[in-house]
């Protein structure tokens, strides 16, 4: 697996409760929660990178409730 990169960020705190409750829904961590909606947000904009973009097509899934 790639490295991660660390980055520390400045939300709104009803911002990260609305993240926290839907990662709660989805089973996911907070983390994987704001990766999954940047990875989406990515996508639908036509700028996910090509790795990422391939893995996407070849069966790996996105929508909610896939960890």
């Amino acid at each position: 697996m790639a490295k991660r990169k660390q980055y520390p960020l400045r939300v709104d705190p009803e911002i990260w409760d609305a993240v926290q409750r839907w990662a709660d829904d989805e089973m996911r961590s907070a983390n994987g929660q704001v990766e999954w909606i940047l990875r989406r947000a990515l996508k639908d904009a036509g700028r996910l990178p090509k790795r990422q973009a391939s893995a996407s097509s070849s069966g790996e899934k996105d929508e909610p409730g896939a960890a």
